[in-house]
């Protein structure tokens, strides 16, 4: 159910409700309470994602990098070193 911002008419009061799209149009068709429109919140974060993970996150992706296969992003030595097969394409 959407969130409405809710100014009582007559004393000034503010809330703020949770509530069905057609029990607002009643409220607003009694004329008590007006909507207060306003810029939405927006949720944001600032720097990498993975540099706000835990240490078991970070040693769980490098074991996946180490047992992918095809272009894994190791070198042809360290493909050799943990037996994988070098799939590159030579052209």
């Amino acid at each position: 159910m959407p969130t409405y911002n809710l100014r009582n008419i007559e004393t000034g009061e503010e809330k703020e409700v949770v509530i069905s799209i057609s029990e607002m149009e009643r409220i607003k068709q009694e004329g008590e309470w007006k909507v207060i429109i306003g810029a939405p919140r927006l949720v944001t974060h600032t720097g990498s994602v993975l540099g706000k993970t835990s240490g078991d996150w970070k040693d769980k992706l490098k074991q996946i990098k180490q047992n992918a296969g095809g272009n894994s992003g190791l070198s042809s030595d360290q493909k050799k070193k943990y037996g994988f097969v070098d799939n590159t394409i030579n052209d």
